[in-house]
């Protein structure tokens, strides 16, 4: 049994995470590796249930603090229940999204407090963090371009932000990124999608190298 791996995809919309997400699954069963796909917020039933609301665009606010905490109730079944148990078993987990975007989001979006982020991530997942991310980056405009040229319209509470705010969204995926180089994987989504692939599989590389 092959030794389980824990991947996530983070970028703002239209960054091409789901494209990739697919991609790596493809490549990592191609290799012979058992692959769980997942996302966030979701990954289980309950938990899909709680990304409805946190998406919704209703008429009652939202605090920050609020969709923080929606954010990681939806996180903590989902590793409970989900991302957990396939690494004991020996699965390569592939996830869009995990902690990084609430950092992202709500950290360098919204302005919650770090300490508080960093708080309910120790105890939602403790010392489970992913073994690779993958940071798909772009202009904030040309991502917003992307993802409402697909939904045709600002179809959820996060894409009808203003560009100031993921700008700051993505501001605080690069401090990431910077920050934790050895696990964060920067790649330039902007470029043509052979290429993005290209520089996907070259930081799947050391992974996939050292994988029993």
């Amino acid at each position: 049994m092959s030794t389980g791996r824990f991947i996530t995809l983070e970028g703002i919309e239209g960054a091409g995470k789901s494209t990739a997400a697919r991609f790596v699954a493809e490549h990592l069963r191609g290799l012979g590796h058992t692959v769980l796909a997942t996302r966030e917020p979701g990954g289980t039933p309950l938990a899909e249930r709680i990304r409805a609301l946190v998406l919704e665009r209703g008429p009652e606010p939202v605090t920050p603090v609020t969709e923080t905490l929606l954010m990681f109730a939806a996180r903590a079944l989902h590793v409970t229940n989900v991302i957990a148990p396939a690494l004991v078993r020996g699965e390569w987990v592939v996830c869009d999204r995990f902690t990084d975007a609430t950092r992202a989001y709500q950290g360098s979006g919204r302005g919650v407090d770090p300490a508080l982020i960093e708080s309910l991530a120790h105890a939602v997942h403790g010392a489970l963090n992913p073994h690779l991310t993958l940071l798909l980056d772009l202009p904030v405009t040309e991502g917003l371009r992307r993802a409402r040229e697909r939904s045709g319209v600002a179809s959820d509470r996060f894409e009808a932000e203003a560009v100031s705010f993921f700008e700051k969204v993505r501001a605080g995926y690069r401090g990431i990124a910077d920050a934790e180089p050895a696990r964060v994987r920067t790649i330039d989504a902007l470029r043509p999608l052979p290429e993005v692939q290209a520089q996907v599989l070259a930081a799947l590389r050391p992974l996939t190298r050292g994988a029993a």
